[in-house]
């Protein structure tokens, strides 16, 4: 429980300096999954490590928000959901936004590389079922290529997550 509670603080000094750097607007995450829980579990983890949350429960609502707030900093998606997918979703929303940063949450990774052999360029993904730790430090790859307190990074490109530690 510990290493959890040392993880979060970590992450919510991290997510208070970009805010610092970026004129003391929080770093804005749209999280779009169609299972309530998960839905609850992530902003709930995210919204206390600092970072501004939106939620949709589908591409539609999300492309909705979207248009209503603009871009987010990140799009956290599920890969499989009932309509249009979350690859699809962010496929849409890079047309107009090329350099946007996409994690995806999800059970079934293979079937992203099953459509396409690698991830682009600012994409991460992160299996479900997920610990806090593993999500925090994922959102942080995403963000910023290189989880704070390491040295250098990977130039600015998100990594795959490598931790799944209990909390």
């Amino acid at each position: 429980m510990g290493e959890g509670r040392s993880i979060l603080s970590v992450v919510r000094r991290h997510a208070a300096r970009l805010k610092q750097s970026s004129g003391d607007t929080p770093v804005r995450v749209l999280v779009v999954d169609d299972e309530p829980p998960v839905r609850a579990f992530v902003s709930s983890v995210l919204k206390d490590a600092g970072y501004a949350i939106t939620t949709a429960e589908n591409a539609r609502d999300a492309m909705r928000i979207v248009a209503e707030h603009g871009v987010p900093d990140l799009l956290l998606t599920d890969l499989r959901m009932p309509g249009t997918s979350g690859d699809e979703l962010a496929a849409r929303l890079r047309h107009d936004n090329p350099d946007l940063r996409v994690l995806y949450l999800t059970g079934f990774a293979g079937e992203l590389f099953d459509h396409r052999g690698t991830l682009w360029k600012n994409e991460a993904f992160l299996d479900k079922p997920c610990t806090v730790r593993g999500l925090l430090e994922a959102v942080v790859l995403a963000i910023s290529g290189h989880l704070p307190g390491e040295r250098g990074g990977n130039g600015g490109g998100p990594k795959p997550p490598g931790s799944r530690d209990d909390v």
